[in-house]
């Protein structure tokens, strides 16, 4: 029985080890985009002026579903962009199903009358979704190039003064711009997501840039050249993230990226944990589909090797959360193992290399966003406060995340779930009582609640053994599952 014990135990040490060597892996690529984040900050920045004399005529999309909080201030938005008002036109392609349609009808009228190119696009079917809704867009659109925003964004007023000089390659065809975030403090939850998203809008794509690896257009807040969508083959629904999956097929024909750090767009974050999830959810699913459907043009490419093994990691960073999760997993009967057969814990040091990579990442990420003027000191304060927390968040949300990919790399096909947004700008602003508002919650919630007490355990048997080697590990992974579990049953019992 023993020895039966020790093989169990070595193997379950064994996948442990193995998820944590993934784990270093991801976090070293990582610091390897921070070191050319790092160079590309040396080099002076240089923008392309048009001096107000040419104007290309340019198609503004604005996909839309169901979105009556904050379509009105999006359209608004658009409308008082400075640019000469006969050079552009909006296309608003609405699927929606409620009272959105006649706030939409509303405000094209209005702004019709007032000399405006705007137009109401809707779908008698809503196939493929916001993907399907694009392309709809495009069979209309007379621009040469085209701007999209989500419903939730409110761009600047200067952003297509900014942006389109930006073309002035022929290859180039995304200019994609930094997301801001108008509602970062207005809880916890918040604050984490914008301490994520900071580092893909900083070191991964400013890094990725200077590097000359394939970056992506996020969805929203940027520009393409319409010409670059028509060859690399249209907005295509076969991913749930149609605005990656495009970006590589464009950049596999030769077009170009190029990410503006230095142009914010303003948008809202997501205020509750169902709307999170089901923005992480399209995010990790959608991700792995493209990784699926991409990698293999990928690696047969002429690319450079250190491009195809970053594009790899790029493509495949969602499945960062499956590792993360069997490691979690897999500590607890590493613990009783060690404890039971007296192994030294002490080699496991090694992997906190990969812990102190991402943190240096995330430290400067977030030390380094345009227009803030924070001391160095408060930087500080605010990253010792916010990373532990965020790295529970990132080990809370493993099963759920974990799902997604694996059902996106397996080829379970499921609809295409927006996260409702609801004008929440300050912290008086509340989700409750709002429609659109989801209280369903998902099997894997009650995974979450079971994964909770499985961590108490492992936290209590190192305290109760005096084996501190996981004590921090565990008591992370105890608060992120915790939490993730209080605050989906919190936001889904919520009246």
């Amino acid at each position: 029985m023993e020895e039966f014990g020790l093989y169990i135990g070595i193997a379950a040490t064994a996948i442990y080890v193995g998820s944590l060597l993934y784990i270093t892996f991801f976090c070293l690529m990582q610091l390897h985009l921070l070191w050319k984040y790092h160079k590309a900050k040396s080099v002076p920045f240089s923008n392309t002026e048009n001096g107000g004399k040419i104007f290309p005529f340019v198609t503004i999309q604005l996909p839309i579903y169901n979105e009556k909080y904050v379509v009105e201030r999006l359209i608004d938005c658009v409308a008082s962009f400075n640019y000469p008002k006969e050079r552009f036109e909006i296309q608003i392609l609405d699927d929606s199903t409620d009272d959105t349609v006649d706030l939409v009808d509303h405000r094209v009228k209005k702004y019709q009358a007032a000399g405006f190119q705007i137009f109401h696009i809707r779908r008698e079917v809503r196939s493929g979704f916001k993907a399907g809704a694009l392309q709809e867009g495009m069979k209309t659109a007379r621009g040469e190039f085209i701007a999209i925003f989500d419903a939730d964004f409110l761009p600047n007023k200067n952003f297509l003064l900014e942006t389109i000089p930006e073309f002035n390659h022929p290859k180039i065809g995304v200019v994609q711009t930094r997301w801001e975030h108008i509602n970062e403090k207005y809880s916890l939850l918040t604050r984490l997501q914008a301490f994520q998203l900071n580092v893909h809008f900083t070191v991964e794509q400013s890094g990725r840039q200077f590097a000359d690896f394939l970056l992506q257009f996020n969805g929203t807040g940027g520009v393409w050249r319409a010409e670059t969508i028509s060859d690399a083959g249209g907005w295509q629904a076969d991913t749930l993230t149609e605005d990656l999956d495009l970006s590589y097929r464009a950049q596999l024909k030769g077009w170009r990226i190029k990410y503006m750090e230095s142009v914010g767009s303003p948008a809202e974050l997501p205020a509750e944990m169902i709307g999170l999830k089901s923005q992480q959810y399209r995010w990790m699913k959608g991700g792995a589909e493209t990784a699926k459907k991409v990698l293999p043009t990928v690696w047969s490419s002429s690319l450079p090797m250190i491009k195809k093994v970053h594009a790899t990691g790029h493509l495949l960073s969602s499945a960062i959360f499956i590792f993360v999760f069997i490691a979690g997993v897999f500590s607890v009967p590493t613990l009783i193992t060690i404890d039971v057969f007296a192994w030294d814990a002490g080699c496991f040091t090694v992997f906190l290399l990969g812990l102190l990579s991402i943190g240096i990442v995330y430290y400067v990420a977030n030390s380094n966003i345009p227009g803030e003027m924070n001391e160095s000191k408060s930087k500080l304060l605010k990253f010792i406060y916010l990373f532990p927390i965020f790295l529970a968040l990132s080990m809370g949300l493993s099963l759920h995340n974990s799902i997604a990919v694996l059902q996106g790399f397996f080829g379970k096909k499921t609809p295409f779930v927006r996260t409702p947004k609801f004008n929440i700008v300050s912290v008086d602003d509340s989700f409750k009582r709002k429609q659109y508002f989801s209280q369903k919650l998902s099997w894997s919630t009650i995974g979450e609640g079971i994964l909770t007490l499985y961590f108490l355990f492992g936290l209590s048997y190192g305290l109760y053994k005096g084996n501190n080697a996981f004590l921090m590990y565990h008591t992370l992974l105890f608060i992120g599952f915790g939490s993730i579990f209080y605050y989906s049953l919190k936001h889904a019992t919520v009246k």
